[in-house]
């Protein structure tokens, strides 16, 4: 049922799902869905936890920032799937047990690394609001290749776009977009690693250089 409901919202959004179309979808009366789940709130709880059972949980085992890398690239491969869940991945009052696995997953690969309860929380969440930030973004847009991409640079150039004189910066940008393209993968990349290379300046010298030091080890 619950993958089913997920099918439902993958095609139509949140706003084509209901109660009375997973039914029909299941080849079942409305009303005996309700013996399985006692309404909708609770249908998308459930929902949105086997988004979280799509998402890579890190280690402890491996590198730290490649393992928390995996964890936020799979985490937006999971949302583009399923663009209707941007917004409700913390939000669920029941969070279930891959939300629960993946949550203590993470904290305890940041803790492994040496981070203090303290900074394991801030250092979960700036990735998480920049994650599910850059998904919403996506989202919003709806541009997704370069060509794309190119094509508004290029309108906007064209059609009452920004006086160069007025708006220089804004118009060599343009001219960049309109040859080259933009990328979602490579921008999205570029924030990550900036956010996994500040956080691995905040743990104490000795450690990140014995971290930097087993990794080194490991991958040789």
């Amino acid at each position: 049922m619950l993958a089913t409901a997920v099918q439902l919202a993958d095609e139509d959004g949140l706003d084509g799902l209901s109660m009375r179309k997973l039914a029909k979808r299941l080849g079942v009366e409305a009303m005996s869905l309700y013996n399985h789940i006692p309404g909708k709130e609770r249908l998308l709880d459930g929902m949105v936890d086997l988004v979280f059972d799509e998402i890579e949980a890190p280690s402890t085992g491996g590198p730290w920032k490649d393992e928390l890398r995996n964890r936020a690239l799979s985490t937006r491969a999971a949302l583009r799937r399923h663009p209707w869940a941007v917004g409700l991945m913390e939000a669920r009052p029941n969070p279930g047990d891959s939300n629960r696995r993946l949550h203590e997953a993470a904290l305890a690969c940041l803790r492994n690394a040496g981070f203090s309860v303290e900074e394991s929380i801030h250092a979960y969440s700036v990735q998480d609001a920049y994650i599910y930030g850059y998904a919403l973004q996506e989202r919003t847009l709806g541009l997704d290749t370069r060509d794309d991409w190119r094509a508004v640079a290029t309108r906007q150039l064209g059609e009452r776009g920004p006086a160069p004189d007025a708006a220089p910066s804004t118009t060599e940008v343009l001219h960049h977009i309109a040859e080259h393209g933009f990328s979602h993968d490579e921008q999205f990349l570029f924030g990550l690693d900036l956010i996994l290379d500040g956080l691995e300046q905040r743990l104490p010298r000795r450690q990140r250089s014995h971290r930097s030091s087993r990794e080194d080890s490991k991958k040789a």
